[in-house]
């Protein structure tokens, strides 16, 4: 786990450091230093990311060497285009660094990818110089499905690899609701959205996806045919489970809260079956194995391509970080 206190005071003499080591600053010497602005900085002490060490008896901020340091690295990840959220829990050393590395990287990946085919259309435009508006139009429209035609691609997937072979209609239904929700069923996408959805079509093509899945999603198969909640039912608990996450994200609640715990309890009993006698931990052991089973390269691109479509089911994606750590919270202290 990452450490920015640790690692800024080992890396201190191979640094071009802005302070000295006892100096304090205000928070206009430090936004000057930095290149920031005084509103930022308020910005980042008023939602817990840079706190500042002391106040004046005025009660105005004061920053050490750590606190500058920090912000310097904050500084960096924004330009990396890291999202405050992220950058938080890099900090906090909720996750690994190579992993939010990875994440940004394929991130950044689908953005270039994205900007190449941009400009490969607007060069192939400029060929055409008494109708390349008119090309443009044409080539962007081919491009861009609306949501009938996706829904249409997903529809003929699912049956050409008979995937919910066996499951019950109802169900079906159920499990791709929130899939239809944030990506299927957007009414109108943008042009990088668009290209992402291109990627995200031919990695549902690729032969190994569907096993992946089938992989990924088996809490769900074991669940299915003998239910505590009927089909429609099932999906708006899900919902709720995630309303509440988002809750907690945003009052920055740690996994071990009382208010994740309660969470976790409801989510993990959400997949027993219905004629599971075991006792309630034995039911949370069942849904950890699940939950913190590995992921396949082709399942994580499918997240990360899915987040870059959707901030709705980026957000999503991140209920899921929060309720994973309160699952490893727990079993530490079962």
């Amino acid at each position: 786990m990452y450490s920015y206190k640790e690692t800024s005071l080992q890396r201190d003499g191979n640094r071009n450091s802005v302070t000295h080591k006892d100096e304090t600053y205000s928070i206009g010497q430090v936004a000057a230093l930095l290149g920031s602005t005084v509103k930022t900085v308020r910005y980042y002490d008023k939602i817990g990311l840079l706190k500042p060490s002391n106040y004046t008896e005025g009660g105005h901020r004061v920053y050490a060497k750590d606190d500058i340091w920090r912000l310097q690295l904050i500084t960096t990840l924004r330009f990396l285009d890291f999202e405050i959220d992220d950058i938080r829990r890099l900090i906090a050393g909720e996750i690994e660094v190579a992993s939010a590395l990875d994440w940004q990287i394929e991130s950044l990946e689908a953005q270039v990818s994205t900007l190449t085919s941009m400009i490969s259309i607007l060069r192939q435009a400029k060929t055409h110089d008494e109708d390349s508006l008119d090309y443009i139009q044409d080539l962007v429209k081919t491009r861009t499905t609306n949501s009938e035609k996706r829904n249409q691609f997903m529809m003929d997937k699912l049956e050409d690899s008979k995937f919910l072979d066996g499951v019950p209609q109802e169900w079906r239904r159920s499990f791709l609701y929130f899939f239809n929700k944030y990506i299927v069923n957007q009414v109108k996408i943008t042009a990088k959205q668009a290209f992402v959805w291109d990627e995200l079509q031919a990695l549902i093509n690729d032969p190994q996806f569907i096993p992946d899945l089938v992989q990924d999603e088996f809490l769900f198969f074991n669940m299915v045919n003998q239910p505590r909640w009927g089909a429609s039912v099932w999906p708006k608990k899900i919902e709720d489970i995630h309303n509440r996450l988002n809750t907690a994200l945003e009052r920055n609640l740690p996994a071990g809260s009382p208010f994740v715990q309660s969470i976790v309890e409801n989510a993990a009993m959400l997949y027993a079956d219905a004629e599971q006698s075991m006792n309630q931990e034995d039911v949370f052991r069942y849904f950890a194995e699940y939950a913190k089973s590995p992921r396949t390269e082709r399942i994580k691109r499918f997240n990360t391509l899915c987040a870059m479509l959707s901030p709705e089911y980026r957000l999503f994606s991140k209920g899921n970080n929060l309720l994973l750590q309160g699952i490893e919270w727990r079993l530490e202290h079962m």
